[in-house]
């Protein structure tokens, strides 16, 4: 009964109905292609964090994953680390290539001052920045689904109804009968609106909240990374270079 009354009301709609009714249409294939896309690219790049983290932890050097060219295909955290080890190695060894003589490098060379430092820094908030836009990319397309939609559903139904009215003041033929098509044919669009709108509001909420998760984890690792080249690879100076000159 229930496709049936659709279908019946899909047909009494007007040409500007049939054509929102498509708009709608349209906009449910792309919201739920973006939650579905979304939804197993964020939970890839959570997978991927965790292995990280996990290899990260393990070892005392916090180079060791760079010095082996490891990859995480996916993992935002792994993008920050990549690139801060890369701007560290640039500012100690003056390259970013590593070879069989990097170890020893890296334990011969001088540490850097607190402005290179901040240049290290620099890198990995554009990192994050950069993760931010890629974990956010497509999230405009539910948001418009989610506030759009039943607006146009609205427009629909209030254009039909004008219509139905505009066409029984000319009949002059005001009975239940004469207006139940019309107000079935406009009443069509609000429902497929919220049909839209409310799948795509709770994808929408879900994946916020897994990106604000994802978004603060990448925070916290740049800022335990910067602590960890700051207490092994950062030279401050000695008492004696810090006192003021009389």
């Amino acid at each position: 009964m229930i496709a049936a009354g659709i279908v019946y009301a899909f047909m009494e709609s007007t040409f500007e109905g049939k054509a929102i009714l498509i708009a709608l249409f349209l906009a449910s294939i792309f919201s739920w292609s973006v939650m579905v896309t979304k939804f197993r690219y964020l939970s890839f790049c959570k997978r991927q964090n965790e292995r990280f983290y996990d290899i990260f932890h393990q070892d005392r050097q916090p180079l060791r994953i760079y010095e082996k060219n490891a990859y995480f295909d996916g993992s935002n955290i792994y993008d920050i680390y990549d690139a801060g080890a890369s701007e560290l190695c640039f500012q100690m060894l003056g390259s970013i290539e590593v070879d069989e003589t990097f170890s020893s490098r890296l334990k011969t060379a001088e540490k850097i001052t607190p402005s290179q430092l901040r240049a290290v820094q620099a890198a990995m908030e554009r990192a994050v920045g950069e993760s931010a836009l890629r974990l956010e990319s497509q999230m405009i397309v539910l948001s418009t689904a989610v506030s759009g939609a039943p607006f146009l559903g609205l427009l629909g139904t209030v254009w039909g109804v004008m219509d139905a009215f505009a066409g029984i003041a000319m009949a002059g033929n005001a009975n239940l009968a004469a207006m139940a098509p019309g107000i079935s044919g406009s009443l069509i669009t609000t429902i497929i609106s919220l049909l839209v709108a409310i799948p795509a509001m709770f994808g929408y909420n879900f994946l916020v909240t897994t990106l604000r998760s994802l978004l603060v984890q990448a925070d916290n690792f740049a800022a335990e990374f910067s602590s960890e080249i700051e207490h092994r690879y950062v030279e401050f100076g000695t008492r004696e270079s810090r006192r003021p000159l009389l």
